[in-house]
């Protein structure tokens, strides 16, 4: 393999090796061995997984994304914010952008303080069960509340539910949520990764519709997000139809860069 240039972004903690694959392409979805090798944190650089950035005539640019397993996966927020805030110090784009992923279109817009605020495909259906919630973010996710977060074993408890009758064909992250702060805390369990990860932008927002759900406010909402990784926030506005107007927003910030 040819040397590939990469940067190393994180997302509170959820971290991320990004390509520029505009002018040049390195690394293509068949790639599955070379792109878990580069995720893997013993011989590789090491993430959660791996994102190309690429051209696209109708928009900003093209997010492809991967597992640290090396499989193409479904949408990834933490992973969205980081590619922004790449694609920026690029000088690809400026405050504002478009761009498409793997679930559609996306907008983005980028703070004063660095902060990246993405917006996500409304959310229609979501499924409440005995002790869970069930929706679909951009990518799957199980919701359970929990009394204390703290003495929770996530890698297990999860990979129980991951792994179930129901889930273990196609696969479901998992979340644990606990009021708190004036919010929710949440860790989660994510598929592909198949462990524990710092933090999870799609799983923070099926987090934070299924905290309005337990206890309905109405209009819009603002939800702080505690997880392991930092805080985030989530903003959306409840209706008949569904959730609209969902953003995603925190810190997305610059590692390291290098060549492997």
């Amino acid at each position: 393999m040819e040397r590939i240039l990469f940067s190393k972004y994180q997302g509170t903690g959820n971290d991320f090796i990004l390509v520029d694959q505009r002018e040049r392409r390195y690394l293509k979805v068949s790639d599955r061995e070379a792109i878990a090798r580069l995720c893997h944190r013993r011989f590789g650089i090491g993430a959660d997984g791996l994102i190309l950035l690429q051209g696209h005539a109708d928009y900003n640019f093209e997010m492809i994304y991967f597992n640290a397993d090396g499989g193409q996966g479904s949408m990834c927020g933490n992973g969205g914010r980081c590619i922004v805030a790449f694609a920026g110090s690029l000088g690809a784009i400026g405050e504002q952008c478009r761009f498409l992923a793997v679930d559609g279109p996306h907008e983005a817009r980028i703070r004063p303080n660095g902060w990246v605020e993405l917006k996500m495909n409304d959310v229609v259906d979501v499924e409440k069960g005995a002790g869970f919630y069930f929706l679909d973010t951009g990518s799957p996710h199980y919701v359970e509340f929990v009394g204390n977060l703290e003495q929770v074993d996530v890698c297990r408890r999860g990979r129980e539910i991951r792994y179930s009758e129901r889930f273990k064909k196609e696969g479901t992250n998992v979340n644990f949520v606990e009021p708190a702060h004036g919010g929710i805390a949440v860790a989660t369990y994510e598929r592909g990764v198949e462990d524990e990860t710092l933090s999870c932008g799609t799983g923070v927002t099926a987090s934070a519709i299924a905290y309005f759900l337990a206890r309905p406010d109405r209009g819009p909402q603002l939800v702080p997000i505690h997880t392991k990784g930092g805080m985030l926030e989530v903003r959306f506005t409840p209706s008949s139809h569904g959730f609209t107007d969902i953003w995603l927003c925190g810190p997305a910030v610059r590692v390291f860069e290098g060549r492997v």
